[in-house]
């Protein structure tokens, strides 16, 4: 599985590893839905390949905020991530946030009366008008990898604003993932 985050904080940036921000909780959230057997801390982000993650972001420049991206940046980003995903073959992408996966498909936000039909490009395959955009299980796919979508982990995400409200989704994560056909053996 690849988790997709929009851009590193500028803390992340500055100690060099993911989710770095010292309220953020989304090392303990992957602990605690068992998506990792041990508990983990930014400074081990490298350690997610053990157990078959990895992360990544979809703009390699750190921001105060996402808002500071330009467009061409996110377009950049959005081919450079397919080409990623072509390389790494996840059978999952969890985009770590609604924002980022709204952006990658074009969702316009919520309270918009109607999703905009934008076309299938780079691998990208959209399943129209049904999806929510929203936290979960995605009907899209990038390639033949299944999408689902988390909360931001955050604590300044104000819709799903405790630790609890964002387990919920990682939880659902790992029942996603465990639902899923295993992979042939290598042996």
């Amino acid at each position: 599985m690849l988790f997709v985050g929009i851009n590193p904080s500028l803390r992340s940036e500055a100690l060099g590893h993911h989710f770095a921000g010292p309220g953020n909780p989304f090392w303990r959230l992957l602990y605690a839905a068992r998506l990792v057997p041990v508990e983990l801390t930014h400074a081990e982000d490298r350690r997610l390949a053990e157990f078959g993650l990895a992360l990544t972001n979809l703009c390699p420049r750190a921001t105060r905020a996402a808002a500071e991206l330009s467009r061409q940046e996110i377009e950049l980003g959005k081919r450079r991530l397919i080409a990623k995903i072509r390389h790494v073959r996840p059978a999952v992408v969890a985009f770590v946030g609604v924002t980022i996966y709204r952006e990658f498909f074009g969702k316009p936000p919520p309270g918009t009366s109607e999703l905009r039909s934008i076309e299938s490009a780079g691998g990208v395959a959209h399943a129209g008008t049904t999806t929510t955009a929203g936290a979960g299980a995605k009907t899209e796919r990038i390639g033949a990898a299944k999408v689902f979508v988390l909360p931001n982990p955050s604590g300044l995400n104000a819709s799903f604003p405790g630790f609890k409200h964002k387990l919920v989704w990682f939880e659902r994560l790992r029942e996603f993932i465990d639902a899923l056909p295993c992979p042939p053996s290598k042996a």
